[in-house]
């Protein structure tokens, strides 16, 4: 019985095991296609790039015999059908929930998983070192990777491409294009479409037959000269050009043998096709250019960020601010763009320019608003950071929106292209922190740690969306510098209504928001309002603790730290980010000022040096240690009241 309440004809599990005919298989994908709308309309998330890949996942493993053929995914939502078929069905309702599935392709999870992927880009590299170990250990399996447009935005796809056409190792690369063009900018001519003779011509590129002719006329051409042997490919080049769709050439110049365009959604054409290229011995490896189509689907409405392979903005900002007022929760994304929109009504000379996987709605309410000033550049996070270097060259002010967990990748252009050269990009650094269901994946716990160690980088992060309006009033005025801060993915705190002007802040000034004695809590981020629900904990046991809100990484503010060891005798600093952080640098200064030797102890509350799985983001803060119960029980453990401790966290 599926979760859905349906019996399913054929069982999912039993796919990989027991013979199944070909027309049955139809039947099986709408059975699993219709598991995959059921369980993620109860979550409230989309499925429509779930949905696409139904056909194609089952193709692959009806064709490929994983595990021992080696099957890597690039998009977490295109592995929904390949997990329920691997015998993950009856745990498929548990999917982003803690001890649950993962939302990605994991290593712990299945052997069916020989990778784990989320970023994208990654499974066209780790699939041909596995090729490579494979061919050195003389053994004969396959390896499959399916990538995306998405995908193919990043450079390490044209790089794995290109080394892949070098080595001349077998493998099977699909290219599941939802866009239906090859091209960066689709419109309605470029788009294309399958039909029977697409359908046909690609049969005939898969066979061994034409494969072989291929090859031999190649190996004729060389006894006749270089010159002779040149002028074929270029001949073999233009007719392939002439017959593949635009774009495909460039496939075949790094190396790889292009099948294609075919029906991704026909599971007879895929099997033909699959089948064809498994055969495919000692023939190097082969991209299949697989078109999909993407369907709508209820649970896309309930999910403010739109994924990678859905369809472009709304048509309007009216269309945005209509969206984000139905009955969805504000968010610091909400808050960030209403007040960078505002900036950039006053000063033309603000640009931005978008880095990662999907765009948060909100965000594209600026795009709607200023088309000419908005650069969407995809997983290019490297491309991004560096762009935005020479924008800030040319005269201009840009805000490089990036999630954290992306902006990682982009870490060699931040040092050696902006923070060396102390050009002033202004980086906003989104879903900062744990990330609820997301997982460690798309969590982004190191930022703090790797901006702050950047000598010219001013580094901060507000408490609330208040601070978030001023802190983006505080970027567009740095002019000298690299300036970040850093927001956390959730609902805001709601301290006031819509103000959507900021005052610029004091560079490296913070402030207390609750003074007490005895005990001090210094927060970094949005954990100060739990480090102020801690101090209300506390109060029911007789202590009055100070609160203080730094709002500054770097600068630190000096003053601040030295009035809060002298005035007290526990100093605690809390963030949500790793060891190297916000509270290193603190635990730096006081160190070398003497601050120590007096009668100051000191302790940092951090994550831990762990990756935090899945769950919900109150399971993750609590699993993290980072609730406020957890924050006032370390104030109580330090104060000698382990008793009390202990009650608290009951």
């Amino acid at each position: 019985m599926s979760n859905t309440g349906v019996q399913y004809a054929i069982k999912a599990e039993e796919f990989l095991t027991i013979p199944i005919e070909r027309q049955e298989l139809k039947q099986l994908a709408g059975e699993v296609r219709s598991e995959i709308s059921f369980i993620m309309s109860r979550k409230c998330q989309p499925c429509n790039t779930g949905h696409s890949v139904v056909e194609l996942a089952i193709a692959i493993h009806y064709v490929f015999n994983a595990p021992m053929d080696k099957i890597l995914w690039d998009a977490g939502q295109h592995t929904y059908a390949h997990k329920i078929l691997t015998g993950r069905r009856s745990l498929f309702h548990t999917i982003k929930q803690r001890k649950g599935l993962s939302g990605f392709t994991s290593r712990f999870e299945s052997e069916y998983d020989p990778f784990g992927a989320g970023h994208g880009c990654n499974s066209l590299s780790a699939g041909l070192g596995m090729a490579v170990a494979r061919d050195l250990g003389g053994r004969k399996n396959r390896i499959v990777t399916v990538i995306s447009n998405w995908t193919t935005m990043a450079g390490q796809v044209y790089e794995a491409m290109g080394h892949a056409g070098f080595l001349d190792s077998n493998m099977v690369v699909i290219l599941n294009d939802s866009r239906h063009t090859l091209l960066p900018k689709a419109d309605s001519q470029s788009k294309m479409s399958i039909n029977a003779l697409s359908s046909a011509l690609s049969k005939v590129q898969s066979s061994k037959g034409f494969r072989k002719f291929r090859e031999a006329a190649k190996g004729l051409s060389k006894w006749f000269g270089k010159g002779m042997h040149e002028f074929a490919a270029k001949i073999d080049e233009y007719a392939r050009g002439m017959i593949g769709p635009h774009g495909a050439t460039l496939f075949e110049e790094l190396g790889l043998y292009y099948i294609g365009p075919i029906d991704g959604n026909n599971i007879d054409d895929l099997i033909c096709v699959l089948k064809e290229v498994s055969t495919l011995d000692s023939t190097g490896p082969v991209l299949v250019h697989v078109i999909t189509e993407n369907e709508k689907d209820s649970g896309g409405e309930f999910n403010s960020e739109i994924t990678p392979d859905e369809e472009g903005p709304p048509d309007s900002s009216q269309d945005i601010l209509k969206f984000l007022e139905n009955g969805l929760s504000r968010t610091y994304n909400d808050c960030f763009v209403e007040s960078l929109i505002a900036e950039a009504e006053n000063d033309k000379r603000i640009v931005v320019v978008h880095g990662g996987m999907g765009i948060d709605r909100s965000i594209q309410l600026f795009q709607s608003r200023f088309p000419d000033r908005f650069f969407d550049l995809g997983i290019a996070e490297q491309h991004a950071v560096t762009f935005s270097a020479g924008l800030a060259c040319g005269g201009l002010k840009p805000f490089c929106i990036i999630p954290s967990t992306f902006l990682q990748r982009a870490y060699d252009q931040i040092v050696e292209d902006v923070d060396m050269q102390k050009i002033p990009v202004r980086f906003a650094i989104t879903s900062a922190g744990l990330v609820g269901s997301e997982g460690p994946t798309n969590s982004g716990p190191f930022d703090i740690t790797f901006m702050s160690c950047l000598p010219n980088m001013i580094v901060m992060s507000p408490s609330n969306e208040d601070e978030l309006i001023d802190m983006v009033a505080t970027a567009a005025m740095v002019e000298d510098r690299p300036i970040c801060f850093r927001y956390p993915k959730g609902a805001i705190v709601g301290t006031s209504g819509t103000l959507a002007y900021g005052n610029p802040l004091e560079i490296g000034k913070g402030e207390i928001l609750a003074e007490g004695k005895e005990i001090a809590f210094l927060g970094y981020g949005e954990v100060v309002q739990r480090c102020l629900i801690a101090r209300s904990l506390l109060f029911n046991f007789g202590i009055q603790a100070t609160v203080a809100n730094a709002r500054f990484c770097k600068p630190l503010d000096i003053d601040l730290i030295r009035m809060l060891c002298q005035q007290h005798d526990f100093l605690i600093t809390v963030e949500e980010g790793t060891v190297g952080g916000f509270g290193s640098h603190v635990s730096q200064f006081i160190s070398l000022d003497g601050l120590l030797d007096g009668k100051i102890k000191w302790r940092p509350i951090v994550l831990p040096d762990r990756y935090i799985e899945h769950a919900s983001l109150t399971e993750q803060l609590d699993m993290a240690g980072l609730t406020a119960h957890h924050i006032a029980a370390t104030a109580l453990t330090l104060l000698g009241r382990h008793r009390d401790a202990l009650l608290l966290m009951k």
